[in-house]
């Protein structure tokens, strides 16, 4: 089962990443990848694979020590589940990098390069979209954010509305 499992990992989550790298400007696309939940097929295969093994996995995590985290990673179920991790974290964070780009208009070349990198080494992949991001300042619309109006009684019966 930890096979199938550590195959299905990175196949549930790559539709999201080809939404984001080849069809960045499909509205599904947006539709898609704006809901924090693309990741949840992944999370609920790690928590597939640490459940059976929470009692071997908290103490190594809980007070992690070298020899005790490689001893860890050393057998199948510790490689999967790490796999799983990994993907799950690198998921959201593309996902976020994918938005934030969109949001400051960065091209969808200067992008894919970047989620490409977040998907095979990710934390790399986030420390070069955080250098590029500078050069993509945040548009005022985005800034300001939009104008809510809240509706109130004014405790004389009078509904007003206020702008904030």
């Amino acid at each position: 089962m930890t096979g199938a499992l550590f195959g299905l990992t990175f196949a549930v989550a790559a539709p999201f990443w080809a939404l984001m790298i080849v069809l960045p400007r499909w509205s599904w696309s947006a539709r898609i990848v704006s809901s924090p939940l693309i990741v949840l097929p992944v999370v609920l295969i790690y928590a597939a694979l640490i459940v059976p093994n929470f009692s071997t996995v908290l103490p190594a995590v809980a007070s992690p020590t070298l020899a005790g985290i490689r001893d860890l990673l050393g057998t199948a179920d510790g490689a999967a589940a790490a796999w799983a991790h990994m993907i799950a974290f690198d998921l959201f964070v593309g996902r976020w990098a994918w938005l934030d780009g969109r949001t400051r208009r960065m091209r969808a070349l200067v992008m894919s390069p970047i989620l490409l990198l977040t998907i095979l080494l990710g934390p790399l992949g986030l420390l070069v979209y955080l250098l590029a991001r500078t050069r993509w300042p945040l548009p005022a619309s985005a800034v300001a954010g939009p104008a809510r109006a809240v509706a109130s009684d004014d405790g004389a019966g009078a509904r007003r509305q206020h702008i904030g």
